[in-house]
């Protein structure tokens, strides 16, 4: 019996489902962990819209440049003015101007402006009643540029430079954001392929308790027919088999629900692994692994992407702070001027002096404002210090859990170790206890009632004892999640849209 069911353990996952879908009609399809892995990763409803977010703060930080693109102005009027008092020849005048420009800041907060402007007008006031006076054509204009720099207020960093920072940090979040879904999702798989093999096995497990239970029904029959037995007993017989049966389909539903469960993580088309029966080709693993608490907490705050992610937040809190402590300062800017200008009575006259840049003109100076209370600038600041002191205590908060986390975790690990010795053993003792009660039955010394009995304990022990190699297994899984290593531990690259 104990050699029976070794082999019923090891040949379950490879041979009891596959012979159900070929009963059943469904196709198999082998899998391995790692191949449920590298499924998942490509079409998991939850890895799939986290990917977007990098992409999308990427692209966030992309218009954050646009801050510094250049802006081109192009105008042109034209002017009709009739102008003069009653009794006196009007003065009647016309002008077009036009003017161009190319103005933006530059990474350092310099404000500049390049372009040119000319305009020509043209005026004439005639008599009433005898002649035209002469016309009185103009062209003025000018060509240059002008700058501003700060000095204090936006010199070191200003609006357009803090969304660029925080963008940035807002990113690196993201990536952390996107690698911790990676991470979960990577984990769920894992147990949900843990918790097939086991159902898969479980289903043995009460299969194997049926025929026990069908094989002593069928034994007894024969008792009562020679005379042996009472009837009573095979009354006992039967409810043991219709409570195995009960228990066996119970278990095929169990199988049923992982099944769905995996299938579930691993498709973003239900429908076409519907009628899929996986087929795990990997085995429980009960092998000692010993874990150093120490080792797991370095590594846990190295990698867990919750702990990461905080870090940034408290990054992106200093660059807020930063830009708020520079709106305290003064504005103190230095500004200037230099350009060309030209005048005559053609467009061309003012183009020519424009060319021979014999007319410059320059301009340079500073510029002070103070603001006499800055009371939305100093609160900003207090504000901002009281933000960062409160993300720097979330951040010890989310430390210690991550810290009780890995504690419980290797800690469950070990006791789940321990649990597989036990209940090792404990289906070993039963399966010689239900031995021994059997041939003490067979020869009339035991009753139908105490080999029932032996018989729902080993059911239960040998399910016992799967239960704590899955746990056991699902739990290495968990630990390395709580480190933050899953992905490292399985040589899993994150690759970013």
């Amino acid at each position: 019996m104990n050699k029976f069911f070794a082999v019923s353990l090891l040949s379950a996952a490879t041979f009891g489902a596959a012979a159900d879908s070929v009963t059943n009609g469904l196709p198999i399809r082998a899998m391995t962990l790692k191949d449920c892995i590298q499924e998942a990763l490509a079409h998991n409803f939850d890895v799939q819209i986290q990917r977007f977010n990098p992409e999308i703060q990427n692209y966030a930080l992309g218009g954050d440049y646009g801050g510094y693109d250049p802006t081109l102005s192009l105008s042109g009027t034209h002017q009709h003015n009739v102008a003069g008092p009653d009794g006196v020849a009007p003065f009647v005048s016309d002008s077009d101007s036009f003017s161009s420009a190319i103005a933006g800041t530059a990474p350092w907060g310099l404000q500049y402006n390049v372009g040119g402007n000319v305009a020509e007008t043209t005026g004439s006031q005639y008599s009433t009643t005898t002649a035209t006076l002469p016309n009185s054509d103009s062209t003025s204009g000018n060509v240059g540029m002008s700058v501003t720099q700060p000095l204090l207020k936006n010199l070191w960093i200003d609006s357009t430079r803090l969304a660029i920072e925080v963008d940035k940090n807002k990113l690196q979040q993201s990536v952390q954001t996107l690698r911790g879904q990676f991470i979960t999702t990577v984990a769920a798989v894992q147990n949900a392929y843990y918790e097939l093999i086991y159902a898969q096995q479980n289903v043995t497990v009460q299969q194997e308790a049926l025929n026990l239970a069908q094989t002593q029904l069928d034994q007894d029959r024969q008792r009562v027919q020679v005379g042996s037995l009472a009837p009573l007993d095979v009354q006992q017989d039967e409810a043991q088999v219709a409570s195995s049966r009960a228990n066996l389909i119970t278990a095929q539903n169990s199988l049923s629900i992982d099944q769905n469960n995996l299938k579930n993580l691993l498709t973003d088309s239900y429908r076409q692994w519907q009628a899929v029966n996986i087929q795990p080709t990997d085995q429980l693993s009960s092998d000692l692994r010993l874990f150093d608490l120490q080792d797991s907490w370095g590594r846990g705050m190295l990698k867990r992407p919750e702990l990461l992610e905080a870090r940034l937040q408290v990054t992106q809190l200093g660059i807020e702070l930063k830009y708020d402590r520079n709106q305290l300062y003064p504005e103190l800017d230095l500004k200037g001027t230099y350009g060309f200008n030209g005048t005559g009575q053609e467009f061309n006259d003012a183009f020519n002096q424009y060319r021979e840049a014999n007319r410059p003109y320059y301009s340079y100076g500073a510029e002070v404002s103070i603001p006499l209370s800055n009371i939305k600038a100093r609160t900003a600041l207090k504000s901002g210090k009281a933000s960062l002191q409160q993300e720097l205590l979330t951040l010890k908060q989310l430390e210690q859990t991550v810290m009780v986390d890995i504690d419980n975790a290797v800690k469950q690990v070990a006791s789940d170790y321990q649990s597989i010795q036990a209940s090792k053993q404990a289906r070993v003792y039963a399966e010689a206890a239900l031995d021994a009660e059997q041939k003490k039955y067979n020869v009339g010394k035991s009753t139908t009632f105490t080999v029932l009995q032996l018989q729902n304990t080993l059911t239960t022990d040998r399910g016992l004892e799967i239960r704590s190699i899955a746990s056991y297994d699902e739990d290495i899984a968990k630990l390395a999640q709580s480190e933050g290593a899953t992905l490292d531990e399985l040589n899993i690259s994150l690759d970013i849209r």
